[in-house]
């Protein structure tokens, strides 16, 4: 038990971290598939196969949920803390068969691969940028993590909203990426947007949190920079 403990919770060892690898491929390629079965035109034989996959991957973080559960030194906590959530709303609604699809839910577990950052050692830096790169390494690279995660969730949401209205336009979660990229990041082209109330509420929404994406990343290299200059004085 506490073998598997080790493995599970704990990414400073060969095994924990090969264990947080492959469930983060596991979980990406779930999304992946997730996202072909929005693509129109596709076949029955293709269709039974990531239904096949959805399956497998649903019985594999089955298990890792319960082993999880099992290793937790307050089980309690972990159900009710925001990982364990994530992971319980990740499979529960297959098991139910209400018809929910939160499958995208999955994106918000690759947070947890930002802590085998903590495995880098971090060596000494001559350059004043390299060394504020250093500084503010786990900061980016989570910030990263989680602007990939909104990005994502973006284009799930709009195809949701504006599939029914526009199928040409957000054809796929795929197609609804460009839309998603361009409100992101402000640039609104306006070549796709949203006509139903709902696409322009929740337009509304990543607009504004695409004003956070874009500003966060300055200030946080910003402050690096300035952390760095006070280590050489």
């Amino acid at each position: 038990m506490q073998r598997l403990k080790q493995i599970i919770e704990d990414s400073d060892t060969r095994a924990g971290k090969a264990f947080d690898l492959v469930i983060q491929a596991i979980i990406i390629f779930s999304l992946i598939c997730f996202s072909i079965e929005t693509l129109p035109d596709l076949t029955d034989a293709s269709r039974s196969l990531l239904h096949f996959i959805e399956i497998l991957s649903v019985i594999i973080f089955t298990v890792e949920y319960l082993a999880r559960v099992i290793v937790a030194s307050d089980k309690s906590a972990f159900i009710f803390s925001f990982f364990g959530i994530i992971d319980l709303l990740a499979i529960l609604p297959f098991y139910l068969s209400t018809g929910l699809d939160l499958r995208s839910l999955r994106s918000f577990r690759l947070l947890r691969l930002v802590r085998i950052l903590k495995l880098a050692r971090y060596s000494a830096a001559a350059k004043r940028f390299h060394r504020a790169f250093l500084i503010a390494k786990e900061e980016l690279a989570l910030f990263l993590f989680a602007s990939m995660i909104v990005l994502y969730l973006a284009a799930v949401g709009i195809y949701h909203f504006e599939n029914p209205a526009q199928p040409e336009a957000f054809s796929s979660v795929f197609h609804s990426l460009w839309w998603a990229v361009s409100t992101l990041t402000t640039v609104g082209y306006g070549d796709i947007y949203p006509v139903t109330a709902g696409g322009k509420m929740f337009t509304f929404c990543i607009l504004v949190v695409g004003l956070g994406i874009v500003s966060i990343p300055a200030g946080l290299v910003a402050s690096a920079l300035s952390k760095a200059r006070e280590l050489e004085d």
